[in-house]
Order: C-alpha cells, then sequence, then structure tokens
C-alpha cells in the first residue's frame, strides 16, 4: 500500500495537490524523517488520546510530545494516552502505527500544535510504514480547518 484509501480520498476531496515521498521501511517517526530526508519537525505526527468521552487525535511535530496536563488543562477533558494495539479498529485501512494525522478524515476530534501551522511543507505517514505525504503547510492547514488549535508539544 502506497497511501491509505481513506488518506487519498480525502485529499482529493479537498482538491489537494500531494506528493508520495517513498522510503524505506520505518519504525518510528524520527526513522522516517531520516530515510526521507525530511527535518523532524516537518513531520506531523498522530498521537492518539482518549477519555471517558472517547478517541481524540493530537497532531504535533515529528520531534515533540504531547504534554498531556496542557491539553487537558486547554481541552477541560481527562485525556490519557491511547495503547498503539487497541487502534486498528480506528484505522482499518492503515498500517498498525501509521496513523494518518487527519483526525477529520477518520472523524476523530482533532487538536493541532501550533508549530505545525507555519511551516511552508508538511509531510505525515501515508498509512503505510514506507511512504510520506507532502503538501503545502496551507493545504494541511485546510484539512485540519475544524481542529482546535493550542500549544499542547514539547520538543526533545
Amino acid at each position: 500500500m502506497a497511501i491509505a484509501p481513506r488518506v487519498e480520498a480525502f485529499l482529493n476531496a479537498h482538491g489537494i495537490v500531494f506528493e508520495l515521498v517513498p522510503h524505506k521501511t520505518t519504525g518510528s517517526t524520527h526513522e522516517s524523517a531520516v530515510a526521507a530526508n525530511v527535518p523532524d519537525d516537518h513531520i506531523a505526527k498522530a498521537v492518539l488520546v482518549r477519555d471517558d468521552q472517547g478517541h481524540a487525535m493530537v497532531v504535533v511535530p515529528g520531534d515533540a510530545w504531547v504534554m498531556l496536563d496542557k491539553l487537558n488543562a486547554d481541552s477541560g477533558r481527562s485525556f490519557s494516552l491511547d495503547p498503539e494495539v487497541q487502534l486498528e479498529h480506528l484505522f482499518p485501512d492503515c498500517a498498525p502505527g501509521a496513523a494518518p494525522p487527519l483526525g477529520p478524515a477518520y472523524e476523530l476530534p482533532t487538536f493541532l500544535d501550533e508549530a505545525l501551522t507555519t511551516l511552508a511543507q508538511v509531510y505525515f505517514e501515508a498509512g503505510d510504514h514506507g511512504n510520506l505525504v507532502r503538501v503545502s503547510g496551507p493545504d494541511f492547514m485546510h484539512l485540519l480547518a475544524g481542529a482546535r488549535r493550542g500549544s499542547f508539544a514539547r520538543q526533545d
């Protein structure tokens, strides 16, 4: 699989021009960045969280970690990290651990870290472990127009 069908349909439905960036199979965002020769902070990664209201997605730079205390304070919720092994049903067209950071495409409430809002180009998982999708920064913001924005991440 080069790109998850739902991701491709979502991009096409929004008229987004995109490029697939193939790379060797990797197991982490950092490895994907190195393999594709892309800065870690230009990769948008999905971090899945959950509380008693259900699942949500936090989209942060590839070199960052979600600050749950900040997310919870800003959202008024009580999120905890969602274990990857329990998420396959949310992303049935994706490889385990390769969730694209497009919460709206998967009908997930989405929180977007402000660090990603000023980039000229954004890269993200295509739904497998061997391809990234490249879109313009403005197009990425269009895709996540309904996401709640804030400072939810800290850099390493």
